[in-house]
């Protein structure tokens, strides 16, 4: 056996125990390192980069040699330019720094709230995505060749970054398993994020709160169907789910637009087998309580909070990862940075369920201290046996 190999079940088998519920030989570390961070620390340009992915083999590289965790570090954007520029996206546009960046559009008028709730697909069909996508608004043969280039676009990087990160994965001896799958959203912050956005949607919830609450049960279904992975059930799967517009509403409004549905979602993929990776983003301790009612083993990544109320919370029934602050290691000494991972560490690790992860992704080389960022892995790799 190759000590790649060897290093590799060593590593899986970290995840299967803390997702089994038993205790991991130590504290398993799962740091992904954004797309926009791997091309500026090898130097490379952004903008030209992520029209090159063919190229990114050797950045990805770079990333596996000089940063330790357990998961591979590297990973392709689902955000790549390319079927974004072919679709005429106004949803997602690069930057003329190279950064992928997502102004407030809506697609959906506040009168068209029954037609979507009478037929979401049709809906989004039909008036959404042509309004979101300036090249599908044209006659119907256009559009269908303009999906089909997309589409096809979309799925060749896709599945030659996966080739590549796999060729990675194996030579490097990073666990498969750990990282996220597939992507879907809460039903409220579909409506809210891609439909209606930000500003139009806090409005909805008075002008029309029946109306979003319906649009939010009919859109259910279909944020269930993108939440099931491409293979059959696995505990040891990740369905990644972030979750953005609970901690700028009320808690009146989040009992009755957000968490019906929200739930139900979590639920309905966990009684399939599919298991959650939640991005608890910003501050979601008044919700606490909530996200205990969720099932078994969800998997919670927090940006903010109390680590010590999550633990006390959450920690025998749910998987805790994040809380621990990038800007800290821009900002902090090494041996500030190193401190706060042994606190998290001394706080979260006990009784296992806790994986060793940032409380968001790193997107730029300056917004850290690079050696401070090797040294918090370097300890957490050495020092959080069990």
């Amino acid at each position: 056996m190759t000590d790649a190999k060897a290093l590799q079940q060593e590593r899986t088998k970290l995840f299967e125990d803390v997702y089994d519920g038993k205790i991991p030989k130590r504290v398993p570390i799962n740091v992904g390192l954004t797309l926009e961070f791997a091309i500026q620390y090898a130097g490379k340009d952004l903008a030209e980069m992520q029209w090159n992915t063919a190229a990114l083999e050797e950045v990805f590289e770079k990333l596996c040699q000089d940063f330790f965790t357990d998961t591979n570090p590297a990973g392709i954007s689902l955000r790549n330019p390319l079927h974004y520029k072919l679709l005429g996206a106004r949803n997602f546009v690069m930057s003329s720094s190279g950064f992928m960046q997502h102004p407030e559009v809506h697609g959906l008028e506040a009168d068209e709230y029954d037609a979507f709730i009478a037929s979401p697909y049709d809906c989004i069909m039909e008036k959404i995505l042509p309004r979101i996508y300036t090249e599908l608004n044209t006659n119907p043969v256009q559009r269908s060749i303009v999906f089909a280039k997309a589409f096809k676009a979309y799925w060749d990087e896709l599945i030659s970054g996966g080739m590549m990160t796999q060729k990675l994965t194996d030579k490097y001896g990073y666990s498969p398993i750990g990282g996220i799958e597939v992507l879907t959203e809460a039903p409220f912050d579909f409506v809210a994020d891609q439909l209606r956005g930000f500003k139009n949607i806090t409005g909805d919830i008075r002008r029309y709160p029946d109306k979003v609450a319906a649009a939010c049960e009919a859109v259910t279904p279909i944020m269930i169907k993108a939440g099931i992975p491409p293979h059959p059930p696995s505990p040891y799967g990740n369905t990644f789910i972030p979750l953005h517009m609970a901690p700028f509403i009320r808690d009146k409004d989040f009992e009755k637009f957000y968490w019906p549905t929200f739930k139900k979602l979590v639920d309905e993929l966990a009684a399939m087998g599919y298991p959650s990776m939640l991005f608890v983003e910003h501050d979601w301790m008044r919700y606490i309580d909530y996200l205990y009612e969720l099932p078994e083993n969800t998997r919670m990544w927090f940006e903010y909070g109390d680590p010590k109320l999550v633990k006390e919370k959450l920690g025998k029934k749910h998987i805790i990862m994040g809380f621990y602050p990038i800007t800290l290691l821009k900002t902090g000494t090494k041996e500030q940075c190193i401190d706060k991972a042994k606190e998290l560490i001394d706080i979260l690790a006990p009784g296992g369920k806790y994986i060793f992860n940032f409380d968001k992704g790193i997107i730029t080389t300056d917004s850290v201290n690079i050696e401070n960022l090797q040294a918090v892995l370097e300890y957490v790799a050495k020092n959080a046996d069990y």
